[in-house]
């Protein structure tokens, strides 16, 4: 469904920030795309998306390609109608809004309104939290509950391809249970396949068929999820699992040693 083939990103036309970055979607599937910060994980989303040229971004070769046709160059409103929708990392939604009113927003690229408002109280079945507070004003919401806020409305425009940069960010682990639950049931449900970016790399393992790795901009490792959860230095950077792990903190680890070895 989705081919990002050999992208390089760079902003203000001077910091090379993806460096030939390749990966690919399947239809009907949940694909996770870890790395720690800075590796360039938003910024891919923001390539397939089409917002990244309105951030001083600009990609400078390779191409994006989502069901057969190339829309790297393609503006973002016309990328949503193709069927791609994006959960912005830290939810962005619209604070003095109420609920309802946020989760409408989603539906601004269609023009059924008889079917926007059936859509509505379909996708509030998937978040009964939502809907008891669908008049409630947004910026009132708990941090799980705008994440479900934010996801809701990207349901609205009928995507066939959701992207969710950090759907567990700051969010207790009984609340991070929650939402991917509700993102397998999208997956299976509404076939909609998902790109999910995550620094919680077991909770994302765990949930998707197939994994990338990201670091300094580039891929350096992928393969199936339960594959990639048994690898000595996935479990070591990014489970915790390994002896070694344990006895220090994760910033403590040398990123030329991490590199070295993604390498070797």
């Amino acid at each position: 469904m989705l081919k990002v083939n050999n992208i390089e990103v760079v902003y203000s036309d001077v910091i090379l920030v993806l460096r030939g970055i390749s990966l690919q979607v399947p239809d009907g599937q949940i694909v996770a795309f870890l790395g720690s910060n800075g590796a360039g994980k938003s910024t891919t989303l923001k390539a397939v998306s089409g917002i990244l040229r309105y951030q001083d971004g600009e990609i400078e070769k390779g191409t994006i390609e989502y069901d057969g046709h190339m829309i790297h160059e393609l503006d973002p409103f016309e990328i949503v109608r193709m069927g791609v929708t994006l959960v912005p990392e830290g939810r962005r939604i619209f604070r003095e809004m109420t609920v309802e009113e946020n989760i409408r927003v989603g539906a601004y690229s269609r023009q059924d309104a008889a079917a926007v408002q059936r859509d509505i109280k379909s996708v509030l079945d998937y978040f009964p939290k939502l809907q008891d507070r669908r008049r409630q004003i947004a910026g009132y919401l708990s941090g799980g509950e705008q994440q479900m806020l934010a996801t809701a409305r990207a349901l609205m425009s009928k995507p066939r391809l959701m992207m969710l940069d950090e759907p567990s960010l700051g969010l207790a682990p009984l609340v991070i249970k929650d939402i991917f639950g509700i993102i397998q049931r999208i997956n299976r449900e509404e076939n909609v396949s998902i790109l999910l970016v995550e620094q919680n790399a077991n909770v994302a393992l765990a949930h998707s068929q197939y994994g990338y790795i990201m670091e300094n901009g580039k891929i350096v490792m992928d393969g199936p999820s339960a594959k990639l959860r048994e690898n000595q230095d996935v479990k070591e950077f990014y489970l915790g699992l390994t002896e070694e792990a344990k006895k220090k903190r994760f910033s403590e680890v040398k990123h030329y040693k991490r590199r070295k070895r993604w390498l070797s």
